[in-house]
């Protein structure tokens, strides 16, 4: 218990190093279910084998591995770069219909672009 409470330490000090680029930290857990927590603002502790990360919970022998990320992969919505929106080819929202940028309200839309196809969330 002693290595892997030091070993989960070290993990989250290396990856301070480098959170600066991403906005989400995800947790995988042994079932492969996927939870990613916003960083900004981010608290993490861990209480005897229960480790809690903003307003999520995880039993420390449960987790497999977590990493930052740019996208929330627990529900798949990805964060667009200005130049991926400035090469967006079709739009289209969740009954499938087409849509320009000028249509676009709350809501979240199927994007395709250049650099591939993403799920986003216009709020």
């Amino acid at each position: 218990m002693k290595k892997l409470f030091l070993m989960l330490m070290f993990m989250v000090g290396a990856f301070t190093a480098h959170a600066d680029d991403y906005a989400y930290l995800t947790f995988e857990t042994t079932d492969g279910a996927k939870v990613s927590v916003e960083i900004s603002s981010l608290t993490i502790t861990i209480s005897g084998t229960t480790l809690t990360a903003g307003s999520q919970t995880f039993t420390l022998s449960n987790l497999s591995k977590m990493y930052f990320s740019n996208t929330n992969e627990s529900t798949g919505i990805n964060t667009l770069t200005i130049s991926d929106w400035n090469e967006v080819t079709e739009i289209y929202d969740l009954n499938g219909r087409k849509v320009t940028k000028d249509q676009m309200k709350r809501g979240v839309y199927v994007v395709k672009s250049k650099s591939g196809t993403h799920k986003i969330a216009v709020k």
